[in-house]
């Protein structure tokens, strides 16, 4: 078991890979032009994800390298009452792979990545508090 110093500041690093995502994510709704939806869908996913992977970090919980929302959240849900109103966020998955790929998968409407960032900074929101409080 790490100790609760290095356990907090592996969760803070993962923590800001999930920010900087959903930064990304965030600014790419603001583009001038033709906006990636897709791009912008697959950066909220890896927010959400990384948000959740910080958490099971700083509970010393062990996750495989996964892109499954569900997984994580269930992972998550032994150490945390905030998960179950996260259950909607199981729905950006599909984001993580098949998006990213030419001929794989499909285009992505301007609300469902609006959605998807919505949801991701829901994620967000629930881990940042977790991870000011101290593990129990």
């Amino acid at each position: 078991m790490q100790e609760a110093d290095g356990l907090a500041a592996a969760a803070r690093t993962w923590y800001t890979a999930a920010m900087e995502d959903i930064s990304y994510a965030e600014l790419g709704l603001c583009a001038v032009g033709p906006v990636p939806y897709k791009l912008v869908a697959f950066h909220a996913q890896q927010a959400a994800e990384k948000g959740l992977k910080a958490f099971l970090v700083s509970r010393n919980v062990d996750f495989p390298y996964t892109h499954n929302i569900r997984l994580l959240l269930n992972l998550c849900s032994d150490h945390a009452e905030w998960v179950e109103r996260l259950r909607d966020t199981e729905s950006l998955t599909p984001f993580a792979v098949a998006l990213r790929y030419p001929g794989i998968g499909r285009e992505v409407a301007a609300e469902e990545a609006r959605t998807a960032v919505r949801l991701a900074r829901e994620v967000l929101d629930a881990v940042g508090k977790a991870l000011d409080e101290p593990a129990p």
